[in-house]
């Protein structure tokens, strides 16, 4: 039987709603960024770049560091090596592991005796509907979120990483589902400031935006980590969320 982490019924703690992105391939470059910010964040992201160049080591200096950990490695194979690479990182104090939505990559999670929270990677926010198209998938974007994440929550898994385009329709879609475990937990990359640069990201929202969407978490990197000021613009997104959170409460 699997031993599935899920999110506790209480509200999120302001500095656990921004997962930073660690995207680069340096210990020290990562580790600087985390003492920069930990007072304001406890969540980071390790995403294949950095866990390819430094291996646990980066996991056994956020766990130093007392941070929560989400690891992006967006697992997608067979379903016996999903299921015994899921197990192979138990009892390292993770938070968050992504996989990939398919099917029988969804279901090797749900087998995996673990004790952290799988999430499943619907559809990438660097891809558009012609993306999808070129790629031979005839369902809409929005119809294709909705099949793997309905999938994702009906085999028990935590939750799913989806735009914040995405997130409201998940919410009412999934959310209202009698027939679905509730609650489950939706992360949201692709969040860029009003006015910023997108980069290579095609499905984009503001932080705001992201939080009005019902998402729990969002994953930013480059708006923090690249800005000339990591910890102001840090800080500037935290009260774009807080205003928010503040207006939906009231």
């Amino acid at each position: 039987m699997a031993v599935l982490y899920s999110m506790p019924e209480t509200s999120i703690a302001l500095r656990d709603r921004v997962i930073v992105a660690l995207d680069c391939d340096s210990l020290d470059k990562a580790e600087h960024l985390v003492r920069l910010l930990r007072d304001k964040t406890r969540f980071f992201k390790v995403g294949l770049q950095l866990f390819l160049a430094q291996g646990h080591r980066v996991l056994d200096m956020l766990r130093h560091h007392d941070c929560r950990i989400m690891l992006d490695l967006k697992l997608h194979d067979i379903p016996q090596t999903v299921r015994l690479a899921l197990e192979a990182l138990a009892g390292r104090q993770l938070d968050f592991v992504t996989v990939h939505g398919e099917f029988p990559v969804i279901a090797a999670a749900a087998e995996a005796e673990i004790d952290f929270g799988v999430l499943a990677v619907t559809v990438l926010t660097s891809l558009s509907q012609d993306d999808l198209a070129r790629s031979g998938i005839t369902l809409s974007v929005d119809e294709l979120v909705e099949v793997r994440a309905r999938a994702a929550i009906a085999a028990g898994l935590t939750g799913v990483v989806a735009s914040a385009r995405e997130a409201a329709f998940l919410r009412t879609q999934l959310g209202n589902d009698p027939q679905l475990p509730s609650p489950f937990t939706i992360v949201t990359p692709g969040i860029r400031p009003a006015g910023g640069n997108v980069g290579d990201q095609k499905r984009v929202c503001t932080p705001a935006d992201a939080i009005r969407r019902g998402a729990d978490h969002l994953v930013i990197g480059r708006p923090i980590t690249h800005a000339p000021d990591p910890v102001c613009a840090l800080v500037d997104i935290l009260e774009e969320i807080k205003t928010e959170h503040n207006e939906k409460a009231s």
